[in-house]
């Protein structure tokens, strides 16, 4: 019996040790991967470099010239003049002189907008080479070169002339996962109004009225459009068809990205320069590149579409519409571009923050922009119509929207299936939830340590007993 106790004593002491170093792994594993959640609701619309914008806000776009991120991962700010060098510095980020401020970069790019229209056209601001960059597809004709060549030069030398390769066209085609009409979309986010559930993707895909399918032969409705703006913009407003929306509703802010892989969806921001994104489409699954500049302008053989992300991930027809994303954040919309995913090329994005807030949507799971505090929000249809997205058809085989996965995000295996009963669990404990399983394990060992110390005192006490009882005998 006595060896019986020692046994079990040695057991609890081994297994008590086992769990509370296995409990700190656990709880150090967790707080390293987890990936820090915006606010929900409005608030949840973040940026990156909040702290570098504040900064450049400070300074005024008379002394700065755009901030980007550097090679090495470090926020970077152009500025005009010493003194704005050293307090980017001692803001701690790094400072670049340049000649031309923002204002000046400002101005180059109304000009061009003022000039005659020219297809096949698109401009940017270069924060890091301080120039304004035109680029010309091979549509443009010599004549239309010579005249947009002659106008950037009466800009001034920070206007640099580029011929590109390809077409600007949007990304669009005749064939899969979103089908209407005569074109193929990929869906881009789950957005609600509060009441019901949308799905945020391109306005050139199609205009107020267009019915999309889930399937090439149109047999299965998947919504309507309500809400459109393309040019000018390029976004709008699918309202799921009745029994459509995303179930559970969990699922809303998950998105596949391929190989049964989903990305949860926690928050929206607007991209900083050098910042590497992800983007899923229908086409070509998941790609990846970096943001190149913000504000960019594009003359589409449609119309102009302003304000948009330009990037160097690449894109293809049927990608129209899909999700731009990283850490977890939507950040686009896909629009347009040029060259395609074997040769490379330039794609531009429709910002999903100025996009959510013309509609008076919020991404699912959040309370909607610009409406009341019960949810209510504009009625759909109207430019500030709602929206909710769920992943798109197709999303269990890897080809519907994204969000920020594996590549940035978390990645949920399985695809866009619902979080299993752990995952809810630690969900609804909060900030907590990621590290519980592992603070339970160190509990459950500091149980057994106190068990095996209180088997060790009554063993002691016994001997005592027994000693004694021998003497008194």
């Amino acid at each position: 019996m006595r060896h019986a106790r020692r046994n079990l004593q040695r057991i609890a002491r081994l297994a008590a040790v086992g769990g509370l170093v296995c409990g700190s792994l656990m709880v150090s594993d967790a707080m390293a991967g987890e990936t820090p959640a915006p606010p929900p609701g409005a608030g949840a619309t973040t940026r990156a470099g909040d702290a570098t914008a504040s900064l450049v806000e400070r300074l005024g776009s008379a002394r700065t010239a755009g901030n980007w991120t550097g090679a090495d991962g470090r926020p970077v700010v152009a500025v005009t003049d010493t003194e704005a060098a050293a307090e980017v510095r001692r803001a701690g980020a790094d400072a670049k002189v340049v000649r031309h401020s923002m204002d000046r970069l400002r101005s180059a790019t109304e000009t061009l907008r003022e000039a005659p229209r020219v297809s096949g056209t698109a401009w940017s601001m270069d924060y890091a080479s301080n120039e304004v960059v035109v680029h010309a597809d091979t549509t443009v004709s010599a004549a239309d070169w010579t005249r947009l060549s002659s106008v950037a030069e009466g800009i001034g030398g920070f206007v640099r002339m580029e011929r590109t390769e390809g077409a600007f066209t949007t990304r669009l085609n005749g064939a899969a996962p979103l089908f209407g009409g005569n074109s193929r979309c990929s869906a881009g986010f789950n957005v609600t109004d509060g009441r019901g559930s949308f799905i945020l993707t391109a306005g050139h895909c199609g205009g107020v009225g267009t019915t999309w399918f889930e399937d090439r032969g149109r047999d299965t409705t998947v919504g309507t459009t309500v809400a459109a703006s393309f040019p000018g913009d390029d976004f709008s407003l699918v309202k799921y068809a009745d029994g459509r929306a995303p179930e559970p509703a969990g699922d809303a802010g998950i998105v596949a990205i391929g190989d049964g892989r989903g990305v949860r969806i926690t928050g929206a921001a607007d991209p900083d320069v050098g910042q590497q994104v992800f983007r899923s489409g229908s086409t070509t699954g998941l790609r990846t590149g970096r943001v190149t500049a913000l504000n960019a302008t594009v003359n589409y053989p449609e119309g102009t579409v302003t304000g948009l992300i330009e990037t160097t991930v690449c894109a293809e027809p049927g990608d129209s519409g899909g999700p731009l994303f990283a850490q977890g954040l939507a950040l686009g919309v896909t629009s347009g571009g040029n060259g395609d995913c074997t040769t490379g090329g330039i794609t531009y994005f429709q910002p999903v923050t100025s996009a959510m807030s013309a509609l008076g949507v919020s991404l699912a799971g959040q309370a909607a922009a610009g409406g009341d505090a019960d949810g209510a929000g504009p009625e759909p249809g109207g430019p500030s119509a709602p929206a909710a997205q769920a992943p798109p058809p197709g999303a269990e085989t890897g080809t519907g929207a994204g969000a920020g996965g594996t590549p940035g995000g978390a990645a949920l295996p399985g695809g866009a299936g619902g979080p299993g009963i752990v995952t809810e669990l630690a969900e609804g404990l909060g900030p907590l939830g990621a590290v519980a399983p592992g603070l339970a394990v160190i509990g459950t060992s500091l149980v057994l340590l106190l068990i095996s110390r209180w088997i060790q005192s009554a063993q002691g006490r016994r001997n005592y007993r027994e000693f004694y009882s021998q003497t008194w005998a």
